[in-house]
Parts: structure tokens; C-alpha cells; sequence
């Protein structure tokens, strides 16, 4: 039958090796069947010439027998110990520190490369290959061409393939860059809308711990053109797509490395000083002044002729996680000079922050271009947006104090309302659109939530959506998404005639994607048996953040 043809060619496959090591095989047994006359002694020569050559062995034997203990089974046996004491041996030859240990293990692999197609011989070969520092080329294009082979192949053998075959390299690590991404976008687009366990809560180290790091870092090993080759990949892609969770990856697959201990490629790369100074910031979530002059002097530190390091640089800082650090640092530099009664333009470390920020956010029109430079900073943002923001602060304190004071000592327009408004009248002019992102209306989401009871007002409701979020729904499908997350959220707490306005402006069109169209069935669902079975009200969410006040002037010294 077919069945019984393809049987028989696997095992001929398999055992095709074994003549070239001058051992006999199932053909060899079968023609000597077919041209004896005595086919009872021909299988006991066949048995004396191939068995277990141990004289003693012999006589012991028909003992097994008389315990009906199968040949085969006793041959099997011996034969996995054997097998296990040689790839035993094997690594300990390659662990050792003789001269001649490569030697020994290119010999072995002469002698059982042959027999690699068959199971019970593989893993000697492939324990063999593992341990060579340097597979010859013939068998690594032989397991190459073979796609079993290669399978199976340990890592260490796959290293040595890959890194003379880029396209092979990039099949292999393509799927786990998109898983990666696949990653960071579900968690931005978590159902748990949260101020304190957010997408900026995992600290570095446990981010390093992902499944996709990890497995980058094991396929790249020791090895810096393969560290090379995957940093170029990043670099196009991101280039391709403008996603900067490519950026993280970057600085993660580096700092994964140095927790490795990997200096073959910590060494090498200009970047792992500054890299793990800036990721000791992020753990913090802040740039001290120590730390602030270490980046400083690598910033300073770049030569002529080395400024491409700064494309490099720019894509690390373009982290989320460093631009997030970064920007609160800021924040907090902004509160001290308020407490010293002093400038922006005054502050060193301020300065640093804003041109590191500066650099990240020129990643991808650097690495475009070519043009290793730094951009030049607006002056503006220092002499007119950065006072700003101090006075929202000075304001914010002042609302503080004033809840402090009698109620008819306070002011009478709503603070809430004021500020949002206020605010997002300037969200239109962020750079790059950043308003829109999903890293910046994931954090808006969640810091909504601490405003709960504010979305009974319509005033309110209109600043939110009307005036920001709806303006660019349609034509941006990630702010549909953000839109339904808020809402799935606290659909209880919006006035019930502006909600019913919202669900039939949100509804998702058909060319809609499978995700728009699930959270708006679920908001749904949730409306609809909040109206048959209202539940209480839930308590307002904590508005304290940890942030630690600092002492305010009351009279200005300096005009902002």
C-alpha cells in the first residue's frame, strides 16, 4: 500500500547512515536472508557481528531470555544509557578547559553527523553542534537547507546561522516584534481605568521580564552583529510606522543585556552608560541632580565624528517610559522653583530635562534625515509656556487654600469645569498630534475617572467630548476606542440625556474594527440593565496622588 511505501522510505532515510560507519542496517539483514540457506544461523551471525561486543556479555544472555525479557528491550536500554553518558560527556569535554576540546568535538560530529536524520542518534549530534563554537559550514548549511533539522537545532547553532543570513534572522524575530506591540497596545486599551496601576506602573525590571525580551535576548546571546541586526530592524520599523513602543524596546532589549551581564555587547554600545543611568531614573520616576549631570555629560560627551550616536540617543529618549520620567521631573522642578521664588530659565536640571525631551521627541525626523543634531530649543517654551504652567500650579495650591476657608470666603465660579475648559483649548496644538495618542488619552482616561461626579454636569460633558474628544473620532479609530473605554467606565455617572446623544453619535460604522464594535455592545448591555436595576452610587475615588506640596510665596519677588 502507500501507506506501508512511506513507511518504508522514512526508515530507509533513517538508518541510511549507518553503512557510511561501516555498521549494517535492516538491508544489509535482508539480503543476507534472501541469499542464505540457513536463516537461523545467518540471524545468529548477524546478531554476534552487531551486537554488544563484550565477551562476558554473551553468556549472560539467555539468562534474559529465561526471564522473558525481549532483545530488543535490553538493547534499548543500554543503548539510552550509553546515550546519556555521552552527551554527559560531551558537555563536559566542551566545559573543560583542554586545547584540544573543539578538536575532539569536530571529530565526534565527523563520526555521527550521518546519523542525524535518526531520533535515537539526534540529540548526541545536536548536543554536539551546540557546544562547537564554530559549526563547520557544510553542516550548517546541511541543517539550514533542512527544515527539521533546523527545528530542532539548539540556539546556540541557530546563532551561527542567522548571523549570515539577515532575512533568516528577521522570519524569526518578525513575529515577536509584532507580538510586542500586540502587547503594549492591549494595555493601553485596558478596561481598567486606573490613576495609580496604569500603563507607566510596571517598573523597568518587571517589563523586562515579558515574554518577547526575554526571547529576543536568548536568540541574540553574546552575539553583536545579531544585537546589530535586530537594533536595524527596530530602527526601520519605526521609521516605517512612527510607533514609538519600538523605542521601548530598544532601551528594554539593552538594559535586558546589561542585567545579563553581556559585556561582549554592553561594550560596544555607546549607549549602555546613558541608557542605564536613564533607567535608573524611570525606576524612580525621577532625574535627580546627581543623575541629571551623568546624562548631561554624556550628552556633552559625544565627539565629532561620532554624532550618529545621537540618532541612537534620540530613540531611547523617545521611550513613553523616559519621556513620561521626564515630564514629571519637570512637574517637580517646576513646584521647587516655585517654593525658591525662582525662574525657569534659572534652573540647570530644568534646562537638561527640556532638552532631553527635545531630543526624544526629534527621534524619527533625525533618524530620517541623517542629520545628527541636536534641535535647537524654543526659546518660547522657557519664556512663556513653562511660567504658564507655574501659574496653573500657583492656582491649583491657591484652590487648595481656599477649601480651607469659610464657605462665603470662597470663590464663586467652578474650579473643575474652569480648568478643563481652559485646558483643552490647547490640546488642538500638540506636537505631532500627541492629544490624539493613545499613551496620552490612556493617562487622560484614567485621571477623568477622579472627576466622576463632574460628568453630571453638561457643561462638563460638553468641554470632554463635544470639545476635544468627539472632534476627531471619525477619523481616528483609536479615539473611538478611548471614548467607549471612558464611558464603559462611568456610563452610571453621565447625565442620562447627554448619554443617550453620545451612544447614537458613537455608534461604530461598519467599517469599524471588531474591538469599537465589542465595547460599544458592552456599553450597551451595561445601560441597559442599569435601567431595569439602578445600582447605588459608587464613593468618588480618592483625588490625593501623593503629590507633597511645597511652600508658595505669597507675594511674587519677579514677575512670570
Amino acid at each position: 500500500s502507500v501507506l506501508s511505501r512511506a513507511v518504508r522510505s522514512i526508515r530507509l532515510k533513517m538508518f541510511a547512515g549507518l553503512p557510511e560507519l561501516g555498521i549494517s542496517n535492516g538491508e544489509d539483514l535482508k539480503e543476507t536472508l534472501t541469499n542464505c540457506t540457513e536463516p537461523l544461523k545467518a540471524i545468529d551471525q548477524f546478531q554476534m557481528e552487531n551486537g554488544i561486543l563484550l565477551p562476558t556479555l554473551q553468556s549472560a544472555l539467555p539468562f534474559l531470555d529465561l526471564h522473558g525479557t525481549p532483545r530488543l528491550e535490553f538493547h534499548q536500554s543500554v543503548f539510552d544509557e550509553l546515550r546519556e553518558k555521552l552527551m554527559e560527556r560531551v558537555a563536559t569535554i566542551a566545559e573543560g578547559k583542554d586545547e584540544d576540546r573543539y578538536i575532539k568535538l569536530e571529530e565526534l560530529l565527523e563520526k555521527s553527523f550521518p546519523l542525524v536524520k535518526m531520533p535515537s542518534i539526534q540529540p548526541i549530534v545536536m548536543q554536539v553542534l551546540k557546544h562547537l563554537q564554530k559549526v563547520p559550514e557544510k553542516k550548517l548549511k546541511q541543517v539550514m537547507a533542512d527544515k527539521e533539522l533546523y527545528k530542532v537545532c539548539a540556539v546556540e547553532v541557530k546563532r551561527q546561522i542567522w548571523q549570515d543570513n539577515q532575512a533568516l534572522f528577521g522570519d524569526e524575530v518578525s513575529p515577536l516584534l509584532k507580538q510586542y506591540i500586540v502587547e503594549k497596545e492591549a494595555a493601553l486599551f485596558s478596561s481598567d481605568l486606573s490613576v495609580l496601576h496604569n500603563f507607566f506602573s510596571p517598573s523597568p525590571k518587571t517589563r523586562r521580564q515579558g515574554e518577547v525580551v526575554l526571547k529576543l535576548t536568548q536568540m541574540i546571546g553574546k552575539n553583536v552583529k545579531l544585537y546589530d541586526m535586530v537594533l536595524q530592524f527596530l530602527r526601520t520599523l519605526f521609521l516605517r510606522t512612527r510607533n514609538v513602543h519600538y523605542c521601548t524596546l530598544r532601551a528594554e532589549l539593552l538594559m535586558s543585556l546589561h542585567d545579563l551581564d553581556i559585556s561582549e555587547i554592553c561594550s560596544v554600545d555607546p549607549c549602555h552608560k546613558f541608557s542605564w543611568c536613564l533607567d535608573a531614573c524611570i525606576r524612580e520616576k525621577f532625574v535627580d541632580a546627581k543623575r541629571a549631570r551623568e546624562l548631561q555629560g554624556f550628552l556633552d560627551g559625544v565627539k565629532k565624528g561620532q554624532e550618529q550616536v545621537l540618532g541612537d540617543l534620540s530613540m531611547i529618549l523617545c521611550d513613553p517610559f523616559a519621556c513620561n520620567t521626564l515630564v514629571l521631573s519637570t512637574v517637580r522642578n517646576l513646584q521647587e522653583l516655585l517654593s525658591q521664588d525662582a525662574l525657569p530659565r534659572d534652573s540647570p536640571d530644568l534646562l537638561l530635562l527640556l532638552r532631553m525631551l527635545s531630543l526624544g521627541q526629534g527621534a524619527w525626523d533625525m533618524i530620517d534625515s541623517q542629520v545628527f543634531k541636536e534641535p535647537r530649543m524654543d526659546l518660547e517654551v522657557v519664556t512663556r509656556f513653562l511660567p504658564a504652567m507655574m501659574s496653573i500650579v500657583v492656582d491649583d495650591y491657591t484652590f487648595t487654600v481656599e477649601q480651607k476657608l469659610p464657605s462665603e470666603e470662597k470663590s464663586m465660579y467652578r474650579r473643575t469645569g474652569w480648568r478643563i475648559k481652559m485646558l483643552y483649548s490647547g490640546f488642538f496644538d500638540t506636537y505631532n498630534d500627541m492629544a490624539f495618542g493613545d499613551i496620552f488619552l490612556h493617562l487622560l482616561t484614567g485621571y477623568l475617572t477622579l472627576l466622576s461626579d463632574e460628568f453630571g454636569s453638561e457643561e462638563f460633558c460638553t468641554a470632554v467630548f463635544d470639545n476635544f474628544l468627539l472632534t476627531s473620532f471619525s477619523s481616528k479609530e483609536n479615539v473611538h476606542r478611548h471614548c467607549l473605554r471612558l464611558l464603559n467606565h462611568l456610563h452610571q455617572k453621565v447625565l442620562a440625556s447627554y448619554m443617550e446623544t453620545l451612544m447614537k453619535t458613537l455608534e461604530p460604522p461598519k467599517q469599524s474594527s471588531e474591538s469599537v464594535k465589542e465595547l460599544y455592545t458592552l456599553l450597551k448591555e451595561k445601560l441597559e440593565a442599569s435601567k431595569k436595576s439602578p445600582l447605588e452610587p459608587e464613593e468618588a475615588p480618592s483625588l490625593d496622588l501623593g503629590l507633597h506640596p511645597v511652600a508658595v510665596p505669597s507675594t511674587p519677588k519677579t514677575p512670570l
